[in-house]
């Protein structure tokens, strides 16, 4: 059935469902005076009504409202809804339905809502579905705030949320003032604030609940927020309006007005003019709670969107309850938290809701909640092992990783709406490692290890998230096979990887099965080739993550109508001295924004952007209190990525030979004894083909020309595949340029040991000493020769403890020309033609 209705514009549009107004209702104040400017503006728009007509004849409300009482449903009765979403292709689903974008209407922007597909005579849905919303052919009809209806393409509607939300979503509007507020019965009375300040935590009378504000939009359009949210925006602006309302004695306001007042003319420097409005994100308008996302389906008979999206949530953390027998009491010792649903809208509109726990009511101790990832070295020791074993690589990620695992904590909930109306207000214990509380990553840790130990698998105790396990190739070639676990993330190494990938699912749900990897850790993975090797080595690129990188700033920039500088041959002008720098100071939020991108910097140099290595290490270094010009150098690096976006470092498996004439030998046993590496007892025996260590030296001696400190700059590689990289100044001022080499060469040296040891608790064989390149030669002699002396006294601790090092056979040292002393780029920035030619000895794919 279709109902034509006539709304205020006086163009009439054609519903399926329509709700009748109550006896009760059309008696009311509120609704008379609706109607009254109802028929108003029908008159002025169609002119008087008829007065033959029959008003009793139109059936404006329920004759009988309880009449219909007996076919109201249950609000949450999953077996009377629609299937799980995930038994149906995308097709037969709609997200775009409900959306709330803004629409061109002629030449002015309009708010409006999709209300449904368009059909053709037939009854078909015009158009065809496409994963991609800019794609998606097909046409809706749309409902402007007057009423009009009007057809427009799904990608016209896509591209209009996408262009008016901001990275994460979320529509932002122009604030331009406060109008309004009010107060609801759950504000805090006096009387309890009272009682919270004078107590032993007055903390807990800092509360903003039972206020809402009202705010005036630059586009004419107003709405209400909780307070909390617009003290967070715009602090200032509702302090002024609370004084002049007298507002500063209410609970909500008393505790942070008059510090936000005396602080005005530093936090109106920082004052945002933006608002992120977190009730719709993607157009889609967000539910706080169940009821809420309950009534937002309730609007079409058609859509259950939010209710597929708790029902899925749901059924996958049902394990993680145990519900109590009638009568049964909560256990002694269990404590109540509040749990929650968190509703999300995905790019694609895919509703979907997270069941969380509320991990800050309790209180466990560290030693629960601990919980270990592989480290970054480890990964690239992985990716070479895979080629120099000649074995395969394969992915997985675990789904619903942490309820998997028992709960480390006695706690307990009430069921809400989302456990359904049969279950609702029953307390239920929490059994299992459910998102939210403190000890979950540390209790799937415990039961992944467990998993891995009835596979077969030890844990290294050089990297607890390294699992290693004997194997043997078909041809008799015995190594060992390696699982590596980042939290749920899982890569397995082996000559028959598929054996384990099927064990681990044996145990768990592995998200879309497993592959090669193709990402890893935010950087992307590639099997990479050289012409004269028909064995592919594993690669890799922070291509992806560079290119969103730069795509950030320049819209940040351009929202003050800035842009990156123009093409750099260098991440850093050689004539910049950060330590010199006497720009202003940042402001607070610029400082964040600055040290937020010196993080991604930093993570883009783990991925393996080592060419932009010392130059964000220098400017590491004013994180406190960081200048204008440091963050102008920020852009100057950015413009450089942007020059130089692919960078892809290659794990290569081959061997370099040295002449053994660069490095001398000697007998040390007048010196030092009979002194030789330390070999750990528990190392696993050794397994696969060798691996050959060589590590680069060099400092900047007193780089810095505030402190006079130097820059130590490392590169060690195993094999061809660089392993680990090291910039940072040293922690002491010396007085030549001897002492701070020999600085650094100590730093090298522990490192060395430090990597040695790891290696050894893998079960990789080692090929000798590590070939220690420097370009000083004096402390190359000194280091190796055992007749030399040392004259600089304060240097003994660094001189013996490299000297020990050569004699128990750890490194081997031998000079290097500075031309071809690689960590020269660790230790001051270079010109472009030296920093390129570095770069190209290392990484590939450079520009």
């Amino acid at each position: 059935m279709c109902y034509w209705v006539l709304p205020p514009s006086g163009i009439p549009i054609a519903r399926t469902t329509v709700q009748a107004i109550s006896k009760d209702e059309l008696a009311t104040r509120e609704v008379m005076e609706q109607v009254y400017d109802f028929d108003t503006e029908i008159v002025i728009k169609l002119g008087p009504i008829d007065a033959s007509s029959d008003p009793k004849d139109l059936r404006l409300y329920l004759e009988d409202e309880d009449a219909d009482d007996d076919i109201i449903n249950d609000p949450y009765e999953p077996e009377a809804r629609t299937p799980n979403v995930d038994n149906f292709e995308a097709d037969m689903y709609d997200e775009m339905l409900l959306a709330e974008p803004l629409l061109a209407r002629g030449t002015i922007l309009q708010p409006a809502r999709v209300i449904g597909r368009k059909r053709d005579e037939e009854g078909n849905p015009v158009g065809n579905y496409n994963q991609n919303p800019l794609l998606n052919t097909r046409v809706y009809l749309v409902e402007f705030d007057d009423g009009h209806v009007a057809e427009y393409g799904a990608n016209v509607i896509a591209e209009a949320i996408y262009n008016q939300v901001n990275d994460d979503g979320f529509q932002e509007s122009l604030f331009t003032d406060i109008i309004g507020h009010r107060k609801r019965d759950e504000a805090m009375p006096d009387e309890e604030f009272a009682v919270l300040e004078a107590g032993d935590n007055p903390s807990h009378a800092r509360t903003t609940k039972g206020w809402d504000i009202c705010i005036q939009w630059r586009d004419g359009s107003s709405s209400w927020h909780p307070l909390s949210e617009i003290k967070n925006s715009f602090p200032v602006h509702l302090a002024e309006y609370a004084k002049q309302h007298e507002l500063q004695d209410e609970p909500a306001f008393r505790w942070w007005m008059k510090h936000t007042l005396r602080r005005k003319r530093y936090m109106l420097k920082a004052v945002r003019t933006r608002y992120a409005r977190r009730t719709h994100k993607f157009g889609i308008q967000l539910p706080r709670t169940v009821d809420e996302a309950l009534a937002i389906d309730r609007e079409t008979n058609t859509i259950t969107y939010w209710f597929d999206a708790i029902q899925k949530e749901m059924k996958n953390v049902r394990v993680a309850f145990k519900f109590l027998d009638q009568g049964e009491r909560v256990p002694i010792g269990f404590k109540w938290i509040k749990c929650h649903l968190i509703f999300d809208v995905k790019m694609d509109f895919t509703r979907k809701a997270r069941y969380v726990a509320g991990g800050h009511m309790t209180d466990p101790p560290s030693t629960l909640t601990y919980s270990s990832v592989v480290s970054r070295d480890s990964v690239r020791i992985a990716f070479l092992l895979a080629a120099l074993n000649d074995v395969q690589l394969l992915a997985a990620d675990i789904g619903n990783a942490y309820l998997n695992a028992p709960t480390r904590e006695k706690v307990y909930t009430t069921a809400g709406l989302e456990f359904g109306a049969e279950l609702q207000g029953q307390p239920v214990l929490i059994v299992r490692a459910l998102y939210g509380l403190k000890s979950s990553g540390a209790a799937w840790r415990a039961h992944l290890a467990a998993t891995l130990q009835s596979l077969g698998f030890t844990s290294s105790l050089a990297d607890p998230d390294v699992w290693y396990r004997e194997a043997t190739k078909p041809c008799g070639f015995q190594y060992y096979e390696y699982l590596l676990a980042y939290v749920d993330d899982i890569l397995v190494l082996s000559h028959d990887p598929v054996i384990i990938m099927k064990g681990l699912e044996d145990f768990y749900r592995l998200k879309d099965g497993y592959e090669q990897p193709t990402r890893y850790l935010g950087a992307e993975v590639l099997q990479w080739r050289f012409p004269d090797d028909e064995q592919p080595k594993w690669a890799l690129s922070s291509h992806q993550y560079v290119k969103e990188a730069i795509k950030n700033i320049e819209v940040e920039l351009a929202k003050s109508d800035l842009r990156l500088p123009k093409k750099s041959s260098t991440p850093m002008a050689l004539n910049y001295r950060p330590e010199l720098d006497t720009s202003p100071l940042l402001t607070d939020e610029a400082v964040n924004y600055y040290q937020s991108q010196i993080s991604i910097l930093r993570w883009a140099v783990e991925l393996g952007r080592i060419d932009i290595y010392i130059d964000t290490a220098l400017l590491s270094q004013h994180l406190v209190h960081p200048r204008r010009g440091h963050l102008e150098a920020i852009y100057h690096i950015y413009s450089y990525l942007k020059s130089h976006e692919r960078c892809t470092m290659v794990f290569d498996d081959a061997t370099v030979k040295y002449a053994q004439a660069d490095f001398q030998s000697f007998d040390w046993t007048d010196f030092y004894g009979n002194v030789k590496e330390a070999i750990p007892p528990n190392a696993p025996k050794p397994r696969g083909n060798p691996v050959q260590m060589t590590a680069f030296v060099d400092a900047n001696h007193a780089g810095n020309q505030v402190t006079r400190r130097s820059q130590s700059g490392i590169l060690i590689y195993c094999n061809s595949a660089p392993i680990i990289w090291y910039s940072k100044a040293q922690a002491t001022v010396e007085t030549s340029t001897f002492g701070s080499e020999f600085v650094a060469l100590r730093i090298a040296t522990e490192l060395i040991e430090a990597l040695r040891y790891k290696l050894r608790m893998f079960g990789v064989p080692l090929d000798g000493p590590t070939n220690v390149l420097c370009d000083n030669k004096s402390v190359v002699d000194n280091s190796t020769l055992p007749s030399s002396t040392l004259k600089k006294k304060h240097n003994a601790i660094c001189y013996h403890r490299v000297r020990e090092a050569v004699a128990a056979q750890v490194i081997r040292i031998a000079h290097v020309p500075t031309g071809q002393n690689l960590s020269d780029m660790f230790t001051k920035p270079l010109g472009g033609c030296k920093l390129h030619e570095f770069c190209k000895r290392i990484l590939y794919h450079m520009g």
